[in-house]
């Protein structure tokens, strides 16, 4: 079991770290019986149990304390643990409201815990349908109902110490090449593990941990193989599936992670911590506050969750750690991005311009293309944001309604014997417009909303529904203003671009006119996060593992952007580092390793730091020696930036091209008169009687906030409906 000082520790950092999403934060009462609440809110309860505490007044006899919730005896539950605390596990929640009494001579207190089902929703509002199961695929039993729960399997693994490898263990057999770990709170072990799988919220859960078969384990009295410690892989890419998933699609090896489990972390994840399974990043932050709770029933107090994950998976850390504070302690993205709504604008724009450019004599020059997109090399562009041929095309991915194929992804590669890659129920403008938008909006029209009547296309009237409210806007947009003003471009090429640009309508149909954002879809974006506010990210150390990529789409500017929406926010950046190294997308092995150790290490320093400062002083104040940035050149680690910046340049976007903000994050601009004077090049009568044609209503004027930018509000719910609703004070003891 933990020793009491980290049981302390552990429920503290619940408080500390948590206060919203792991335990009932509220003053204590001077002499009153108390009810906390430790895996998760009162109110946000799941599954049909909680772990409980009693806190009782001095000279008070537990054994005379009687417990129960709705009449319903529970007092055979609760009993005075090792550590001298009152704990109980609180089973058979009904959905809904249930009230918690504990009575003693001396009193009572009374505790409302809401409970939810196993299956949510949480607080991510409706959920998506159709919903696909794919329980039996991923080893489990068939599903019992819609939300495709079934019962949880457990298997036991061991570590071999001849392959290095981990392979089925039978305790009753045990293997000769059985290997040993010692973990980082000096505890050897037999390096078995045992692996749980099940479902929670729609999803397929994994967690992976030292186990011995032999010991039992209670959480209050968690076996010594564990440290206390979480970490949490977060899978990329991103698509709007219809489908559970697996976890086992990352790259990695998903919850079997030696690094971690040898020393004696916990590794646990959803199918729903999978962007390109589930591109919704509140049922992301919904699934994981699920899954913690349920490893704090069943396992015990988690000290520090460690999130870790490349692309997608690094907008999920981005947007948990700035939305949902107090669910991820310590993040580590990799081939990182700040958002997939900046990032969406991105490959939008790459098709539009590609449109232009292949509908123009004026661009047969490449290096022009790549000056006028922001990049190293237009293949960014062509090469997946906008490849109708080859691999990818997020574009068409993220914005065509009857993309069916964004709606099932790779589901069909598992299931392509049984699954029409173009199902019946995909929308389709003409022949079923009631059916179901492939979309990123569309996918999350619970957190978006439907667009007013006002705004209704044809497709619209006839089924008397909007379609969900979409951010995507160019209007005022002036492609190509840097390399314009650089000389890289003639001014007719400047005049031509921007008149051939045009944009998209709700159905990813070209137009000749600029694309408009929905209103309320631009202040949904800033006020719930969306795009990424990282305020509260300041309590949370970063670091940030930039395999640099400029020729690919995961270009290096975007950890940049990131840094500069963090001294947006915070008027500083001292929690993030940034590690470059020459290797793509995920950095090299060893810069991996001494990232993981370095952020285990700063969150022990915080947790050791005993003050009552703000978490975000403790950050600062507790950062190790050795966190700041570094690139790797030739296999050495240099931290001269001047080295590293020469080694590894980062460019831009054609957002940043066309003068926005390095940070990115201005999804429609102010706009201001078209002004002759702004431009450091002339252009001839007939070229600026064209350009005020373009921009009758003006250009984006970035010295301004974009439209509706404000900052987010953390911890919303979106049970009452789109735009969300600040949760509020969680339940109080009474």
């Amino acid at each position: 079991m933990l020793p009491r000082r980290l049981i302390g520790i552990a429920v503290a950092s619940m408080l500390v770290f948590a206060t919203v999403a792991a335990g009932s934060a509220y003053a204590a009462e001077a002499d009153g019986m108390q009810i906390k609440v430790l895996s998760n809110r009162a109110d946000l309860v799941s599954g049909g149990d909680a772990l409980v505490e009693i806190v009782l007044p001095s000279n008070t006899d537990p054994a005379k304390i009687r417990v129960d919730v709705a009449g319903r005896d529970l007092t055979s539950a609760f009993a005075v643990r090792s550590d001298g605390r009152f704990l109980g596990l609180v089973t058979g929640l009904a959905v809904g409201e249930n009230v918690l009494t504990a009575r003693g001579a001396a009193g009572a207190a009374q505790m409302t815990m809401t409970n939810h089902p196993i299956g949510g929703p949480l607080f991510a509002g409706p959920q998506v349908q159709p919903w696909i199961c794919a329980t039996e695929k991923n080893g489990l039993g068939p599903a019992q109902d819609a939300q495709c729960n079934t019962p949880a399997k457990f298997e036991l693994l061991y570590m071999s110490s001849v392959t290095g490898q981990f392979a089925a263990y039978d305790p009753n057999n045990r293997p000769l090449d059985l290997a040993y770990t010692t973990t980082d709170q000096g505890n050897r072990a037999p390096y078995v593990v045992r692996r749980e799988r099940g479902v929670m919220d729609r999803g397929i859960y994994d967690i992976a941990v030292l186990y011995d078969p032999s010991q039992p384990w209670a959480p209050w009295a968690p076996q010594r193989g564990w440290n206390g410690k979480l970490l949490v892989p977060f899978g990329g890419d991103c698509t709007p599936r219809h489908s559970q998933g697996s976890p086992e699609s990352l790259p990695d090896g998903t919850v079997l992670n030696d690094q971690a489990l040898s020393r004696g972390f916990a590794v646990a994840l959803s199918s729903l911590n999978i962007l390109g399974q589930n591109c919704n990043d509140v049922v992301s932050a919904e699934a994981l506050t699920m899954l913690k709770e349920h490893i704090v029933e069943r396992y015990g107090p988690i000290r520090y969750t460690i999130g870790n994950g490349c692309s997608g998976g690094s907008m999920q850390q981005h947007w948990i750690a700035s939305n949902y504070p107090g669910l991820l302690n310590g993040i580590q993205p990799s081939c990182s991005y700040p958002d997939i709504w900046e990032t969406m604008q991105e490959a939008e724009d790459c098709h539009l311009l590609d449109r232009a450019f292949d509908s123009s004599a004026l661009w047969t020059v490449t290096a022009q293309r790549a000056a006028v997109e922001g990049y190293a090399a237009e293949t960014t562009c062509r090469s997946l944001w906008d490849n109708p041929t080859g691999n990818g095309n997020y574009a068409k991915t993220w914005l065509d309604p009857d993309n069916g194929a964004g709606c099932l992804g790779g589901l069909l590669g598992a299931n392509a014997t049984t699954l029409d890659p173009n199902p019946a129920w995909v929308y389709d403008e003409q022949t079923n417009p009631t059916g179901e938008r492939c979309t990123l909006q569309d996918y999350g029209v619970a957190i978006w909303g439907r667009r007013p009547a006002e705004a209704w296309g044809a497709a619209e009237q006839r089924i008397g529904r909007g379609f969900a409210n979409r951010p995507f806007d160019n209007v005022g947009v002036q492609y190509g203003l840097q390399a314009l003003e650089s000389g890289e471009i003639l001014p007719e090429q400047f005049v031509d671009l921007n008149e051939k640009v045009g944009g998209l309508d709700i159905d990813w149909n070209w137009q000749p006119q600029r694309s408009t954002a929905d209103p309320a879809a631009l202040e949904i974006a800033y006020r719930s996060g969306r795009v990424s506010y990282p305020k509260e990210a300041a309590k949370v150390p970063i670091v940030d593992l930039r395999g640099s990529s400029n020729l690919e789409i995961h270009t290096d500017f975007h950890s940049y952007a990131m840094r500069a929406r963090i001294d947006q926010a915070n008027g500083g950046h001292g929690n993030q580092i940034i590690w470059t190294s020459p290797e793509p997308l995920t950095g090299d092995d060893t810069a991996n390793a001494q990232a993981f150790l370095l952020i285990d290490k700063w969150l022990a320093n915080v947790e050791a730091d005993a003050s009552s400062d703000p978490l975000e002083v403790k950050v600062l104040r507790d950062k190790p020696a050795d966190a700041v940035d570094a690139c790797w050149i030739a296999g050495e680690k240099v931290t001269d930036m001047s080295r590293c910046r020469a080694a590894f340049p980062y460019f831009a976007d054609p957002r940043i091209a066309a003068g926005g903000p390095l940070a990115d994050n201005i999804l429609k601009c102010q706009l201001k008169p078209l002004d002759r004077d702004d431009y450091a090049v002339d252009f001839t009568n007939a070229q600026w009687e064209r350009l005020r044609k373009v921009f009758t209503a003006g250009v984006c004027d970035y010295r301004k906030p974009g439209v509706a930018q404000q900052p987010s509000i953390p911890w919303l719910t979106f049970s009452d409906g789109p735009g969300g609703q600040p949760l509020g004070a969680a339940p109080r003891s009474r």
